[in-house]
């Protein structure tokens, strides 16, 4: 910030701040960086509206395709009156723990083993995967989604059959690093080829984890500081 932008800092309708001819708040926090806005300004001024109209339908084509091919896997809360959902769509994963055991983090995790980062986890309903393929994924990689997931539901199947252990499978043990698969010891009834390429999972796609598995709520319910004390901060007189 320079002294020739000072005068044009946005307000804030709470808390007093900003220049003599600053806008209103661009941001919930009063002093929220407005310079991310121009990431969508840009992305907007680039499409046009033409662009934007086009991106929108191919958003929610692209949803409506998963729907339609995973609706028969999982189930999906909240479409419209004719069966359709919008940019996003809901599979709601409650029904898998209550009979099997496995939430909508395992399958978040086990995304993982077949080459993909989770979808949004229990937003806005608890117990559920919010996918939202944007306009810019490609028929080749709504389907490659879609066998990841279509295995996943097979995996889940194997557990309410009893054909893999309630406890250690690969859904409850997932990610499976690298470390973990070349290790000499294994002690999973499972084999290491199934737990790190899943079938239907191409090998030119594997994507290995650094790390396994960790308590994604432990840090919010154990406020640990990690911060050096204040005196490493004190300076040696001169």
């Amino acid at each position: 910030m320079n002294d020739k932008l000072k005068p044009f800092l946005p307000g804030h309708g709470v808390v007093p701040t900003g220049g003599e001819q600053g806008i209103g708040a661009v941001s919930a926090a009063p002093w929220g960086s407005s310079l991310i806005l121009l990431i969508s300004y840009a992305y907007i001024k680039m499409l046009g509206g033409e662009g934007l109209t086009e991106a929108s339908r191919m958003a929610i084509l692209n949803a409506n395709y998963l729907k339609a091919r995973l609706e028969e896997h999982f189930p999906v809360l909240y479409t419209g009156p004719h069966g359709t959902v919008a940019h996003e769509m809901i599979l709601d994963c409650r029904g898998f723990k209550k009979d099997m055991g496995v939430d909508e983090t395992d399958i978040a995790k086990r995304l993982m083993d077949y080459g993909f980062h989770a979808p949004t986890v229990s937003f806005p309903v608890a117990g559920t995967l919010m996918v939202e393929p944007t306009e810019s994924e490609s028929k080749a990689e709504l389907d490659r989604f879609v066998d990841a997931m279509v295995g996943i539901r097979r995996e889940i199947d194997a557990i309410a059959r009893g054909e893999a252990d309630a406890a250690d499978n690969v859904l409850k043990m997932a990610p499976h690093t690298a470390r973990e698969v070349c290790s000499d010891s294994w002690s999973h009834p499972y084999g290491r080829e199934q737990a790190a390429y899943p079938e239907g999972s191409p090998s030119e796609w594997k994507y290995w984890t650094a790390v396994a598995r960790v308590d994604s709520a432990f840090g919010d319910r154990n406020l640990v500081c990690t911060c050096p004390p204040m005196e490493a901060y004190e300076m040696e007189p001169a």
